[in-house]
């Protein structure tokens, strides 16, 4: 069953099949028609996949960002960022990467963050002189950002298979998410010194006071989130209902860039969204099924262990197992088929779950730009308008400082669980 399971599925990835439709066909095909399980099975299976109340934060996160993104939320921000750093050399770049680490706090989508940023700092960016092609690469790896930095919809999806505190993954994807944002400032500032990029005229005092507070109702949103879940509030998906509550009445109420009017809009914009996440979740949890039920979990585990017992060495096969499965599956689906694979070996080896939640985010994070199956990556591509190899060589340099950041966080756990220890 398994042969034919990973035959279909590859047939259909060459034909280009969305991968949620091609795991639940592979699974469907391998179950019903080869396996002799009854439909009914396939059906039960993937309710059971989304019948979960965490899961239900989701949706709520996905709306609040919406909320947020119409709300001129994105706008705020970004003229918040260019008034602390837009003066030094660069400076829309740094603006960039500053602007991904406060919106990874508001949508918890790194493709939706990608395209709110990139929509209007792409065009600008090359307005002032900047290379397109380093411009777009920077707008995909800084939305990406929101795939770690609180709230993360891939760490719900890993909170809920893994049965671990999702307030303890949030707290601990700030680290990171903030080492990275930094990295790709120094990337930045490097490129503009041998480029000559320009900068932007000094913000004085007043100006940086008064953009603060234009921004102040956006960048407290992650801090009341993050607060609520960690001090036992409200639940995560009650936080989801908190965020989505406070972006309409701040896009509404306070910026009153919202009109009854437009709620349509941002709930069909939702429900769209939430529907494919869904759907994805439904058909990967199928997949994984049937692998559980062949024991390939087990038999991956114990070809591993058979390679090394060595724990460093372990979390170095896993990191590359990661990195190449992100090249072909979007971290929701990922998460959920290989989480239980993982999780057993993870315990074997006494690993912080929490910790190696991290691990595989940031991990899934990179696979966002990577081809052949980088949304991020495309969506940028989308924006410039440049091809995918252009912005593909130009997104190099960007990946090496992820990829650093991830060796320091699976070798050094202490980096980021000084945080949900603490607290």
């Amino acid at each position: 069953m398994i042969g034919i399971l990973f035959g279909v599925f590859i047939i259909l990835v060459v034909f280009g099949v969305p991968v949620s439709f091609t795991l639940g066909v592979a699974a469907i095909v391998a179950l019903v028609v080869f396996g002799g399980y009854p439909l009914q099975v396939v059906v039960q299976r993937m309710f059971t996949a989304v019948d979960s109340f965490a899961l239900m934060a989701i949706p709520f996160f996905m709306l609040a960002g919406s909320l947020m993104d119409h709300g001129g939320i994105t706008r705020r921000i970004i003229d918040f960022a260019s008034a602390l750093v837009g003066h030094f050399q660069g400076g829309l770049a740094h603006v960039v990467a500053l602007t991904g680490v406060v919106m990874g706090g508001i949508s918890g989508s790194g493709v939706a963050d990608t395209a709110a940023i990139g929509s209007i700092m792409v065009p600008e960016m090359t307005r002032r002189g900047y290379d397109k092609a380093f411009s777009a690469a920077l707008v995909a790896c800084a939305g990406s950002i929101g795939l770690i930095i609180p709230p993360s919809i891939a760490m719900i999806i890993y909170g809920v298979v893994a049965q671990v505190s999702i307030g303890d993954l949030f707290l601990a994807g700030i680290v990171p998410g903030v080492l990275i944002g930094l990295g790709l400032m120094l990337v930045s500032s490097y490129v503009a010194k041998r480029d000559g990029y320009p900068t932007e005229p000094y913000v004085p005092w007043p100006e940086k006071i008064k953009s603060f507070k234009n921004a102040i109702w956006a960048l407290i949103m992650p801090l009341i989130i993050i607060v609520g879940i960690r001090g036992g509030i409200f639940t995560p998906t009650e936080g989801g209902v908190v965020a989505a509550v406070y972006g309409l009445v701040v896009g509404m109420f306070v910026y009153k860039e919202i009109d009854w009017r437009d709620l349509p809009e941002i709930f069909s914009e939702t429900v769209i969204s939430t529907a494919v996440v869904t759907f994805l979740i439904c058909t990967a949890s199928l997949f994984g099924w049937v692998l559980a039920s062949e024991r390939i979990p087990q038999a991956i585990a114990e070809s591993i262990l058979s390679i090394s017992s060595n724990k460093y060495m372990i979390l170095l096969m896993i990191n590359v197992l990661l990195l190449i499965v992100g090249m072909f599956l979007d971290s929701g689906p990922a998460i959920i088929l290989l989480a239980p694979v993982l999780l057993p070996l993870a315990k074997s080896l006494d690993i912080n779950l929490v910790h190696f939640g991290l691990v595989m985010v940031i991990n899934l994070t990179i696979g966002l730009l990577t081809p052949p199956v980088g949304t991020a990556l495309y969506v940028s591509c989308n924006i410039s308008q440049l091809p995918l190899a252009d912005v593909s060589k130009a997104v190099l340099k960007f990946i090496a400082v992820m990829f650093t950041v991830l060796i320091l966080i699976t070798y050094v756990p202490q980096l980021i669980m000084w945080v949900p220890n603490m607290l």
